[in-house]
């Protein structure tokens, strides 16, 4: 029985999200996809959002990193 909870835990893992070898923020598996939460300012844009995949995540968290470095 535990080996079902330690596979059900490698899944829900967060994944960390990097632009230009930064680390951004983290995505966190949800239900149906996974939830984006920031740790640095420029992609606090994307905080909170939902995304259906983690490259969906990291071209969004990229771009508004990006975006904010052209301010």
């Amino acid at each position: 029985m535990q080996e079902n909870s330690f596979s059900k835990a490698e899944t829900l893992r967060p994944t960390v999200i990097e632009v230009g070898g930064e680390p951004q923020g983290v995505v966190v598996p949800t239900e149906g996809g996974y939830r984006f939460l920031a740790v640095k300012l420029p992609a606090f844009v994307v905080d909170g959002q939902h995304f259906a995949t983690v490259e969906i995540a990291h071209r969004a968290v990229r771009d508004a990193v990006q975006g904010a470095a052209e301010i």
